[in-house]
């Protein structure tokens, strides 16, 4: 786009009519849907995979946020400004690439209705976004909540066009996409008003038949884990009930599935959408679709994508994709998920999207050592604890050894770990070899405190073999606890087998593996660290300064 149409966006409103200036792309799950902005794993996705997210034809990305959990709670909702520094990165990210980028409030809990006072969040978190953002290009959009249910359509409604409203008292530019009630159904768009504002986008969501697109899934009602090998389309043959779903609507569903599971049915519950945008003569998209993976045949994932998507082009319904990584994504199943070795080519041709071409993944060793955590936790590392109590908090800002953050641990229970899991695995091999340390900064307000630092290999299929643990022990022996900074290093060789815990106790047995490293952990493996507070800073794998 050239520099002089980029600035009319800047500064105009859009004039696309009962269009929109976007046609497909994907959705970006899992990376803000946290429960405060501090749980963020910021490098989860870099401007890397917006560039390659663009490379495959996508010309917008919708990115859910758990929004209400961004802020610092009632009654004043004020938003976290941390959470604005990261998704002013991911706003940077898509101005500059020319990507279409929707601000999805994500702040739903599909087993809990939306309640009537939602407006008293609502209106405070988007007030804040819009002044925020108001300034920003119209690259950038607000969808004010992703699938609202158990709430009327009128109050809905009405409180849709409170909201509307009070986004325009801030910003009257930004583009604002609205969705019925009815978990944003297709169905529910014909009670939708015609609201008072010209600068909207409409949405709905579409995953029929439902059997079909979430057979396995374990947050419906009742869960439909058990069932699988349902097809699509319907050819004659269909699973039988499984006996825990015997007397549910998921029997009534599988006896109509000759119905329901077509390709004309498909497109005549589209053509449902289709009429509200031809009546209305508004502008209107898909915000979601999908299908599960762990029980579908992925063939028949394949040409599901392609008869929606054929059938939604040929209607002009842009779309964006649930997801682009996950269980719904683009990836094969069961991979690392790296785009030039794991994309399901086939399902990316039948969405119309640009097939980069796959190359077959090798591990080879690190030689050069590598960043853990410096501020954030770095790329191509996946944040896997789960602490039951206490506090872990990769941003604190209480005197970090360097940069502008330090990871902050205080009050877990024994044996609950900081855990950091390399995707794909790490083989470290070489640099045991040639005596590459663990360097890191650590304090302590406890002279008794006492932890391991551990590396943890692969679980591999053979029945003797479980993830072997290397450890070592750092307490007031190895560092000063007295308030301040330690710099340690600690050399890989001098790490001790230990065993592993794999459902029950393995003593060591020689077998631990250094060229297949799944995670780091450092762990309280002593006792609770109630009222211990640590904080760590720095933490890299490199060659000992001499």
């Amino acid at each position: 786009m050239k520099r002089k149409v980029l600035v009319l966006l800047l500064i105009a409103a859009p004039l696309w009519g009962t269009e929109t200036p976007f046609k497909r792309g994907v959705n970006l799950t899992g990376w803000f849907q946290t429960s405060s902005a501090r749980q963020i794993q910021f490098t989860k996705f870099t401007k890397q995979d917006f560039v390659n997210i663009k490379s495959l034809g996508c010309d917008v990305i919708r990115l859910p946020i758990n929004l209400h959990s961004m802020t610092f709670g009632g009654p004043d909702y004020i938003i976290d400004p941390l959470f604005f520094s990261f998704l002013d990165e991911a706003v940077n990210w898509a101005e500059e690439l020319e990507l279409h980028l929707i601000l999805d409030n994500h702040s739903f809990d599909p087993s809990e209705d939306t309640k009537t006072n939602i407006v008293n969040i609502l209106v405070p978190v988007w007030t804040q976004m819009a002044e925020h953002y108001k300034e920003r290009s119209n690259f950038i959009y607000y969808e004010i909540l992703n699938e609202p249910h158990g709430i009327s359509d009128e109050i809905w409604n009405s409180i849709q066009q409170t909201v509307i409203n009070a986004i325009r008292t801030v910003d009257k530019k930004h583009t604002i996409i609205v969705g019925p009630s009815g978990w944003n159904s297709y169905n529910n768009l014909e009670h939708m008003p015609e609201y008072e504002d010209d600068n909207l986008i409409y949405t709905f969501h579409f995953y029929d038949p439902f059997l079909f697109t979430h057979q396995g899934a374990s947050w419906t009602d009742p869960s439909m884990v058990p069932l699988a090998g349902v097809p699509f389309p319907y050819s004659g043959e269909i699973p039988g009930c499984p006996p825990e779903l015997k007397g549910t609507w998921i029997e009534g569903n599988l006896s109509n599935y000759y119905n329901e599971g077509t390709i004309a049915h498909v497109q005549e519950l589209i053509d449902i959408a289709v009429d509200f945008k031809n009546k209305r003569d508004v502008p209107l998209f898909c915000g979601e679709f999908g299908v599960y993976k762990p029980n579908s045949a992925n063939i028949n994932r394949i040409i599901w994508y392609l008869v929606v998507r054929l059938y939604f082009e040929e209607k002009n319904i842009p779309w964006t994709i649930w997801d682009y990584t996950g269980s719904f994504g683009l990836f094969e199943k069961g991979t690392n998920e790296l785009f030039d070795y794991d994309l399901n080519i086939p399902l990316v041709q039948a969405l119309g999207f640009i097939a980069p071409p796959q190359q077959e993944y090798v591990l080879i060793p690190d030689v050069n050592g590598f960043d853990l955590y410096l501020d954030y936790i770095a790329t191509k590392i996946v944040e896997s604890s789960s602490p039951n109590t206490g506090l872990l908090d990769y941003y604190s800002t209480d005197n970090p050894a360097e940069g502008n953050y330090c990871i902050h641990w205080t009050g877990v229970e024994q044996y609950s770990p900081i855990s950091l899991r390399f995707v794909p695995v790490k083989d470290l091999s070489v640099l045991v070899e040639n005596d590459f340390v663990l360097d890191f900064w650590v304090r302590c307000n406890d002279s008794d405190a006492k932890i391991d630092i551990r590396f943890v290999d692969t679980k591999t299929d053979d029945s003797d073999d479980h993830p072997w643990r290397m450890r070592y022990t750092i307490d007031q022996n190895t560092a000063v606890w007295n308030g301040q900074w330690n710099h340690l290093e600690i050399p890989l060789k001098e790490f001790s087998e230990q065993g592993s815990w794999d459902g029950q106790w393995f003593n060591p047995v020689g077998a631990f593996d250094w060229m297949a490293i799944d995670r780091f952990e450092i762990v309280p493996e002593y006792g609770d660290l109630i009222g211990t507070d640590f904080y760590f800073d720095n933490i890299r794998i490199t060659k000992p300064l001499p």
